[in-house]
């Protein structure tokens, strides 16, 4: 006797047989919604090697997690509702009260205040060292309280360059273990795993995503770092929904066709701003010219869309006209889409320990994936406007002497 013909259309509405056909194939992975999960027995109902509940995902973000294992090289992946989540959940799952975490300087800045807020009020403690410092002056500052070290290569806003091999290898001497934000290599131009960090971390919003319209991080860990991360992340409940697992999926099909791009125009903007009389000097670990060149070129395969430039001395007032009236260069935070960018970020230098002083305004430029040529004409006239608006000051100055 089937269900339809022992109970009401209310039940049978409810209850109707889900079971179908085997679905048929497609390129894209199927998006399965759930939170709750039927199982075939109570021995499965209690099994702790199942999914047993939709929260800790089920067959799209299973699959999502297994392309970024093998994009990092990793034992396991994690993901977490955006890339700050991603840096937060990893810190609460290797650290405890009482701790220490050093960190290079130029973390992104939410990251620092995730330190010097929650973590400091669970007892945890944070000490920056100067992204210049190589691994035996950070070696220095070890003390027995110190349990991670954060890294960031290329540095949030500034772009230094740091010696990831050493510094990975003296942490494992030491027995700490090292993190780092590897967002702007994407997981494709740098593998942090491969050069003995334990815990490789992105914001998936960025290029993974690629198309400004989803938070997502991820955790990437190798040995008893993943353990850690797995119970922590089972005991915190951070979940990804299953449609922006999918979305997530579908950037990583095309990643390596769009980082190309990025990266060649990025290049290209870079050797062309380098030549600019406005500027005094471009940001760039490809460049020759950029004091970590050596170390890029040793460890990174490439470049994203992400550089910087120092201009000559300018007003912030002429800086925010430029900015402002820029045509192709949205004005806006994060990076990692289809589109360009361009702001001012000098406020947010303020919170370093070791200061940096520049000879003029600092720029973060995201480049896109429209045409070089259009970006550079879009530049130059914003540059011009620059120089008008910092020339005009000098003229009323001149005509009223």
């Amino acid at each position: 006797m089937t269900l339809s013909s022992m109970v009401h259309e209310q039940t049978r509405l409810i209850h109707g047989d889900s079971r179908c056909d085997a679905l048929q194939r497609t390129p894209g992975p199927v998006i399965q919604r759930g939170s709750t999960v039927l199982l075939p027995s109570c021995e499965a109902l209690y099994d702790g090697g199942k999914v047993t509940y939709g929260r800790v995902g089920l067959s799209t973000q299973r699959t999502l997690r297994d392309a970024l294992r093998d994009l990092e090289h990793a034992d396991e992946a994690f993901i977490y509702p955006s890339g700050l989540t991603a840096i937060t959940g990893t810190l609460l799952a290797l650290l405890s009260a009482g701790d220490e975490v050093l960190a290079c300087d130029t973390v992104y800045n939410p990251t620092r205040r995730f330190l010097a807020g929650t973590l400091a009020r669970y007892g945890v403690t944070a000490r920056y060292f100067d992204p210049a410092d190589d691994a035996e002056s950070i070696r220095a500052m070890i003390t027995p309280k110190t349990r991670v070290i954060f890294l960031e290569s290329p540095g949030s806003l500034s772009f230094e360059m740091q010696d990831i091999p050493a510094i990975a290898a003296m942490a494992k001497q030491a027995g700490i273990m090292t993190v780092i934000d590897n967002t702007w290599s994407a997981g494709v131009l740098f593998k942090p795993l491969d050069h003995g960090v334990d815990v490789s971390i992105q914001s998936l919003t960025k290029y993974v995503c690629g198309h400004s319209d989803v938070f997502m991080g991820l955790a990437a860990a190798k040995g008893h770092a993943a353990v850690l991360l797995a119970a922590s992340s089972y005991e915190t409940g951070w979940a990804v929904s299953p449609d922006d697992a999918y979305m997530a999926i579908r950037g990583l099909r095309t990643l390596h066709s769009r980082l190309a791009h990025h990266g060649a125009a990025a290049l290209k903007i870079a050797e062309w701003l380098e030549v600019q009389p406005e500027v005094q000097s471009v940001m760039c670990p490809a460049l020759p010219s950029d004091p970590g060149h050596a170390i890029w070129k040793r460890d990174f395969t490439g470049i994203c869309g992400l550089i910087g430039a120092v201009l000559k001395p300018a007003s912030e007032t002429a800086v925010a006209a430029m900015v402002e009236q820029l045509k192709l260069f949205g004005l806006g935070f994060s990076w990692g889409g289809y589109e360009s960018l361009a702001i001012p970020v000098d406020p947010q230098l303020k919170a370093r320990t070791h200061k940096l002083s520049y000879p003029g305004p600092l720029l973060r430029l995201h480049i896109g994936l429209e045409r070089v040529d259009d970006l550079i004409a879009d530049l130059r006239q914003g540059l011009d406007t620059l120089s008008q608006e910092t020339a005009a000051p000098q003229r009323k100055l001149r005509a009223a002497g």
